[in-house]
């Protein structure tokens, strides 16, 4: 499946062919941007190709990942992770949002996630999407509201970064 915004880079699934630049790109994601991500680049590094294969899309269909490319190079992801079980496999957590920093101001992460949204939307069994962003993030907040997503609350001091103490933000966009 791919999306394409009219004037955009193309953005598509991305497969298990894809993890190396996907790799690469997350982990500039965990170096350039490391108040936004719970886990660390040095966490990340550590992972086997197996684990990112795993998160760029399952098998069992629990996770797909959205790619932008600019030429041959992956220049924007976000990702989605589906619950299997049956109590909340009606919700979606969206993860993993980033665009490079030369690609931003260009409509770019607001394609990724309508492209996020309709991918959700593909599977009649999604009512809702979830996902979380750091406390003092402003330019994501804004994105996120921009396709909808409204914030039902913050956890406080949910991470710990050099700066001290930050709180998530949760939000949710309702498919139905």
């Amino acid at each position: 499946m791919q999306f394409i915004e009219p004037g955009m880079y193309p953005i598509r699934i991305l497969t298990a062919a894809d993890a190396s630049a996907y790799r690469s790109l997350m982990l500039e994601a965990y170096e350039q941007a490391p108040d936004a991500f719970t886990a660390t680049a040095a966490e990340r590094r550590a992972e086997p190709e197996s684990w990112w294969i795993r998160r760029i899309g399952s098998a069992d269909g629990l996770a797909t990942s959205l790619g932008a490319w600019q030429n041959e190079q992956l220049v924007g992801t976000v990702a989605l992770e589906y619950s299997a079980k049956p109590k909340t496999r009606h919700a979606a957590l969206v993860l993993g949002m980033y665009v490079q920093a030369a690609q931003r101001g260009q409509g770019l992460g607001l394609a990724l996630m309508k492209a996020a949204v309709a991918a959700a939307s593909s599977r009649p069994e999604i009512l809702a999407l979830n996902l979380t962003l750091t406390e003092g993030n402003e330019p994501a907040l804004r994105l996120y509201r921009s396709v909808g997503f409204v914030t039902w609350g913050v956890q406080p001091q949910a991470i710990r970064i050099e700066a001290g103490l930050k709180g998530k933000v949760h939000m949710s966009l309702s498919l139905s």
